[in-house]
């Protein structure tokens, strides 16, 4: 259990922290906290991001990129002192053939020994130098796992403006099992862009899933969830994060979804993620029309037919033509590795990604 945080509490929008242990900080007044962030074709904003990481109030111990393709990585840094200048990143190449969204987390979660470690993606900025403190002083009381509030960036169009705010509200909240009546699907709703997680729990629990197409993040904090545990939204640890992505790519993106839902019964099977889209619809709509955007309705009602028709499609992907499939996913590495699995090992995705029959029955 944790015992650096029992002396926490909230104050001025701040944490304080009392009666804190000197043998749980490493030398030089660093905790027990490493980020890791899967990076695929950087740009230089990932300088950035490391810079902002490394002016946090409470600084963390190390910074772990899972670099996916090393090419790309060396022609972001070639000529510059990048790596010598950042003496706490952890640099960790494999090929595109091994990505996954719930193995490559866990490996970089395996080369951590954090006490607590944040998940980040490389396009989530730090807004201030206080997240890393206000996700992490949120995990005490039965708290598994924190997330960041995702602010709008200033390019961002008005209806993904919205969206960011109907997701990451300006209030925090702690969730429990309690809470299913009145959130249905959000109860488990988690972002990997930027979360903080205990690690004694992460362990407890069994970690990432190995094998997804998609929404580890919610997969691990159902489970959280159900264990008994809670999730807390942490609305003033803000990173800016947001996507100006074209109707083709949203029902992609929601295929995919779709499919990690079909393939996690266990999880989604007994919570409708309709009623919380229908809500979204009404309230998006409501928000347009009196702020005067009445020409953005008709746009907005068609990227919600596809995103919903994408959605579909992927909860039933079995059905479908193994050429429909790729051509409407987002991630075919996902259905290469799941071709080779199955030929390998005779794994089916659907009944448990990787676990054995003695695993599924535990």
């Amino acid at each position: 259990m944790l015992r650096r945080y029992l002396g926490m509490r909230q104050r001025s929008g701040s944490v304080s922290l009392l009666n804190v242990d000197a043998g749980n900080c490493n030398q030089g007044g660093e905790m027990d906290i490493d980020v890791i962030i899967p990076v695929y074709k950087p740009g230089k904003t990932l300088f950035t991001l490391v810079e902002r990481l490394e002016r946090q109030t409470i600084s963390v111990q190390n910074i772990i990129l899972m670099n996916t393709e090393e090419k790309y990585f060396e022609q972001l840094v070639y000529g510059t002192r990048f790596l010598e200048q950042h003496k706490k990143i952890r640099l960790y190449h494999l090929s595109k053939r091994e990505f996954d969204h719930g193995r490559t987390r866990r490996e970089g979660v395996k080369r951590s020994e954090g006490e607590f470690f944040i998940m980040m993606t490389q396009d989530a900025m730090p807004e201030d130098e206080f997240l890393v403190e206000r996700l992490v002083s949120a995990l005490h009381d039965g708290v598994a796992v924190s997330y960041a509030r995702q602010l709008p960036a200033a390019d961002c169009g008005e209806i993904e403006k919205y969206m960011r705010r109907f997701n990451y509200p300006e209030q925090s909240r702690i969730k429990s099992a309690e809470d299913m009546g009145e959130l249905g699907i959000k109860t488990y709703f988690c972002s990997n862009v930027c979360a903080a997680y205990r690690r004694d729990v992460y362990e407890e629990l069994g970690g990432f899933v190995r094998h997804t197409i998609f929404n580890e993040d919610m997969i691990y904090a159902a489970g959280a969830i159900k264990a008994g545990y809670k999730i807390a939204y942490v609305a003033d640890a803000k990173v800016v994060h947001s996507h100006n992505d074209t109707i083709r790519q949203q029902f992609h993106r929601n295929f995919d979804l779709g499919v990690s839902q079909a393939d996690h019964p266990e999880v989604f099977a007994d919570v409708s993620s309709e009623s919380e889209g229908k809500k979204m619809v009404l309230q998006t709509t409501g928000y347009l029309w009196h702020n005067g955007l009445y020409g953005k309705i008709p746009y907005f009602y068609l990227q919600t037919v596809c995103k919903y028709a994408g959605y579909l499609l992927g909860k039933r992907y079995r059905k479908l033509p193994k050429k429909w499939v790729l051509a409407f996913t987002d991630n075919q590495e996902y259905w290469k590795q799941e071709s080779r699995r199955r030929e390998v090992a005779g794994v089916d995705a659907s009944r448990g990604y990787g676990r054995s029959e003695e695993e599924r029955k535990a």
